[in-house]
Parts: C-alpha cells; structure tokens; sequence
C-alpha cells in the first residue's frame, strides 16, 4: 500500500512540472543550422525565419526536445537571437528536464518578467528589443535559486566562451 502511494504520490508531482513546462505549442519544425537570415530588419534587428518570428514576435513555444539548446552545449553565452543582447551564461543553465533550456539567472537587467494575460504564469522577454523568450516559474526546488527560466531554442543564440573571449580582446 505505501509503495502504491508512493507512486501515485511521484506520478501527481511530475504531472504538476509536466504541465508547468507545456506552453502555447507552435509547429516550428525549424532547422537550427538557419536560425538567421542575412541582413537586419527595417528596426535594426536581425530578421528571423518564419519559425522564429512564430516564437519571438508571436509569443508561440518550439515543441519540446525539439530545440537546439536543450542540451548542455559547453561555457559562453546565450544571447537574444532578435537582437544578440547578452541575456544568460552558461554557467545558470541546468537540466530541468521540461524541454527547454533552463536557466536560473538573467543576466542583470537583461530579462524582463510580464505576468501572461490569464495571470498563470510569467512571460520572460528581451529587455532590449522585447523578443519572447518563453516563462518563468518560481518554487519549484530543481536550484538552490529555486528559479527556472523556460526558455526556447529559437529565442536564443549561443555563442562559444573562446569567441566570447576573442570578440573582447579585438
């Protein structure tokens, strides 16, 4: 019997992060290798793809596991693909197993929190351009910040420590 409880108990709290992860789904199908297209847009912005436009402008989610950055993918930075301000660090980024990248600090002043407008959760966005780069949720325990950034792929571009460096030097 308390095994029985014990699992009822386990399925209850992964149904709770299950959903806490599941945002508006948009078909992105993108192919991550052409997240940007040449040139900038009539703001100065970088133009996205229809994909990325669907999530950035749109405030549509990539289906999770679905997006490039899910996976650890080493020290640098994680900046915003609409505009390339420098948002998240590899060093906040953890797996909390949703299906987007987590983080569990912004870069000061680089991410902005808006209440959604049926007040469940909180919507992240560039502070620089606006771009939609997925929720927040807080008390969930994964970090002893007990924050995690939901964030998708699309929104994000990650820029290796080594280019990082080079860029600073020049």
């Amino acid at each position: 019997m308390k095994n029985i409880k014990l699992i009822l108990y386990t399925l209850a709290i992964f149904s709770v992060f299950a959903v806490a992860c599941q945002q508006k789904q948009v078909n992105t199908n993108a192919v991550q290798d052409s997240n940007f297209v040449p040139g900038v847009d009539s703001n100065g912005y970088n133009k996205l793809t229809a994909e990325q436009e669907a999530v950035i402008v749109h405030k549509g989610t990539e289906r999770p596991y679905s997006g490039e950055y899910v996976k650890d993918m080493g020290e640098g930075l994680y900046v915003c693909a609409r505009c390339n301000e420098a948002l998240y660090t590899s060093k906040t980024k953890f797996d909390g197993h949703c299906g987007w990248p987590s983080f569990d600090e912004e870069i000061e002043g680089k991410v902005k929190r808006l209440p959604d407008p049926d007040g469940m959760r909180t919507e992240i966005q560039c502070v620089n351009c606006g771009a939609h780069l997925g929720h927040v949720f807080v008390g969930e325990g994964f970090t002893a910040k007990n924050t995690r950034h939901c964030v998708n792929s699309i929104s994000l571009k990650f820029i290796p420590a080594a280019e990082v460096k080079r860029k600073n030097q020049s």
